[in-house]
């Protein structure tokens, strides 16, 4: 392990959230959830504010919805939390060739390797620039954690949570991890976790303190080197800056169960086109195609198909997943369904007519957006206004979609960089209505400046 604090471990607050608080100054400061909103939607992230009722990510929003009724529900803008991502990835490789992004929040950097540390003082002087810069490229904040390993700086991390800092200093490491729970340490999951309980062993010291040859007996060769190791805070794994991608997928789950199989075959099909845009979007293809299913009593079912050749067209997709849903018995409902491809390269079979008999000419399928399909059954005349999303109106400018049904919409008109804006009801239909790309959560420069006090100013009051 290094004798200095070099990994540097950033976690940005509360992501998803926090970037709909900075986009929208009515909700600043207040609870905010953001996830699915049907019956069966799940918490994506919660802001601090909504944490103090108990909410927290992963929960059943309906759950959510009765610990913190005041809060602000919205639906996720992924499409401007991956742009906002790229800002801060990008900062972080200023730092160093060697970042290992984990999630669109959340990466490790060896600032060794980039020169930009050398030392505690040095690293220390990083972190402190990098929550700087963050913040005045994106208006969000950050936690930092510093150390010797990328275990302890994501310990340390998680301890500077909100909006700090916080650098383990070499010769420390045991001390600090003692008495913290083995549940801390990687690898150690609810199994693992219950597993070690029941011999007796909660914290890390208590780990230590066992030995090697027990934790082997425990939990098997690997695992227990493994995390022997760890409870003497070595952790050797570098910082690597590329992770190999293992596959691409996506998944819906519906708010009422599918019944028609008619119905099933059509979502399985637009899943397998909307997941071969993405791995095209990679730049990559597949062999292995990958159906998932999750019927009506939440058992979960998976088929795959090995193709001759990795592909990236959907035809053969499309027809290898419709092979797939031949095979699964859906006769009771369904409530999710997925298409995925594994076994990647980044290059395609030639001969894509020999790997799916059938196959008939590939006809070009439109880009849609990705929502739940829950909503797909409407007709098209009826548009749709997610709770969250942007709109803009030809009279009172740019503004946010507060909630929608009945036939109408309540749009609050503001700018990230106006005062809290008014609130104005509508027809769903109403011409002067439309949808509206994300505007900069930072303005970069006098035009830009001008603009969102023109899309905000007119209709902004005070709180």
């Amino acid at each position: 392990m290094r004798s200095a604090p070099t990994i540097l471990h950033l976690d940005m607050d509360a992501f998803f959230a926090s970037v709909e608080q900075a986009s929208k100054p009515s909700l600043r400061g207040k609870a905010v959830v953001v996830g699915g909103l049907g019956p069966r939607g799940v918490v994506a992230t919660a802001s601090y504010e909504a944490r103090v009722f108990g909410v927290h990510s992963a929960m059943p929003m309906a759950q959510a919805r009765r610990l913190a009724p005041n809060a602000a529900y919205l639906v996720p803008r992924f499409a401007l939390y991956r742009s906002i991502s790229d800002q801060v990835m990008g900062l972080l490789r200023s730092l160093s060739p060697l970042v290992e992004p984990l999630s669109l929040d959340e990466a490790f950097v060896d600032l060794e390797a980039g020169g930009t540390a050398w030392d505690e003082r040095s690293a220390r002087l990083a972190g402190a620039k990098l929550r700087a810069d963050i913040r005045a490229a994106t208006a969000l904040t950050g936690s930092v954690g510093l150390a010797a390993s990328k275990m302890l700086a994501k310990i340390a991390s998680e301890r500077a949570k909100p909006d700090g800092l916080v650098l383990i200093e070499p010769g420390t490491e045991r001390a600090l991890l003692g008495p913290l729970s083995v549940r801390t340490l990687p690898g150690v999951g609810p199994a693992t976790g219950d597993h070690l309980r029941r011999a007796g062993i909660h914290t890390v010291e208590e780990l230590a303190e066992a030995g090697e040859d027990e934790l082997v007996r425990l939990l098997g060769k690997a695992h227990g080197h493994g995390l022997f190791a760890m409870a003497l805070a070595r952790d050797e794994r570098p910082v690597v800056a590329e992770r190999e991608t293992k596959s691409v997928s996506v998944e819906d789950t519906y708010d009422v169960d599918i019944h028609d199989r008619v119905r099933v075959a059509t979502e399985v099909r637009r899943l397998a086109e909307r997941c071969v845009r993405r791995l095209r979007g990679a730049g990559l293809s597949g062999r292995t195609i990958v159906l998932k299913v999750r019927r009506y009593d939440f058992s979960t079912l998976t088929r795959s198909e090995t193709l001759r050749g990795p592909t990236d067209d959907p035809a053969v997709v499309r027809e290898a997943a419709a092979r797939l849903l031949d095979s699964v018995d859906t006769t009771g409902g369904v409530r999710l369904l997925g298409v995925g491809v594994s076994g990647l390269a980044d290059y395609t079979q030639e001969d894509l007519f020999a790997q799916a008999a059938g196959v008939e000419e590939e006809v070009s399928v439109p880009e849609e957006p990705e929502v739940s399909s829950a909503t797909a059954s409407r007709t098209p005349s009826e548009r749709r206004w997610p709770a969250g999303h942007d709109v803009r109106h030809t009279a009172h400018g740019h503004g946010w979609v507060q909630g929608s049904g009945l036939g109408r919409v309540t749009v609050r008109f503001e700018t990230p960089g106006s005062a809290p804006g008014r609130v104005k009801t509508f027809r769903t239909d109403d011409p002067a209505l439309e949808p509206a790309d994300p505007l900069p959560l930072v303005s970069r420069g006098p035009g830009e400046e001008g603009d969102a006090r023109a899309g905000g100013g007119a209709v902004a009051e005070s709180r």
